[in-house]
């Protein structure tokens, strides 16, 4: 007479219930952590933490009689083959005025190269009074072989720094750039040609 192999209990509604919980508990955890990153850039850009400056489509209405020196910083990144460096190293400015200031860009590698700018002002309590209104950084830059290229940043900074007390004795902004590298397009590297001439963009 053979015997029958007993079987495997089966899972209690308690133990599926704790399995889906789990299930659901890492799922949420990876979904957060890839809203993480655009939420924390949005959070930055809204309130200036870190020193990120502000985004503008218009001009402010008034300028003020303050005026406050904006010192100009240039960075690259290991791995990006440019000089990279401002027109001016600092400039004054009255509170409300639009200034346009330009950067120039030379790829030193002898094949197409591509990054972008990654910013921040200092004191960092002044971010959410700086503003631009056009700047190289909100687009990746891809740059041919030997090209020189001069980029603008329109910017000003908002009257409204003048109404916080905490805020009179800043004399100096630093505006900070860094470039890293990023990936070439393909259709960039196959066109790949001679070197490009100067220009401003």
């Amino acid at each position: 007479m053979s015997m029958q192999k007993p079987h495997p209990p089966s899972p209690s509604r308690r133990d599926l219930w704790i399995a889906f919980l789990c299930g659901g508990l890492v799922a949420g955890m990876v979904g957060l952590s890839f809203a993480a990153v655009p939420f924390y850039s949005w959070f930055c850009r809204t309130t200036g933490y870190g020193g990120t400056p502000q985004v503008a489509n218009t001009a402010p209405t008034e300028v003020s009689g303050r005026t406050v020196t904006v010192r100009f910083d240039s960075n690259v990144a290991a791995g990006l083959p440019w000089r990279f460096e401002p027109e001016r190293r600092t400039i004054d400015v009255r509170l409300g005025e639009v200034v346009t200031v330009y950067y120039e860009v030379i790829n030193e590698a002898a094949r197409v190269t591509a990054g972008q700018a990654g910013y921040n002002v200092s004191p960092s309590t002044t971010g959410i009074y700086f503003t631009k209104i056009n700047c190289f950084c909100f687009t990746e830059q891809t740059m041919q072989p030997g090209e020189k290229r001069d980029m603008a940043v329109v910017f000003y900074v908002d009257p409204k720094l003048a109404e916080n007390s905490e805020l009179d004795g800043v004399k100096l902004i630093t505006l900070s750039y860094t470039f890293y590298p990023a990936q070439v397009p393909d259709q960039a590297a196959a066109e790949s040609g001679p070197p490009a001439k100067s220009g401003r963009i």
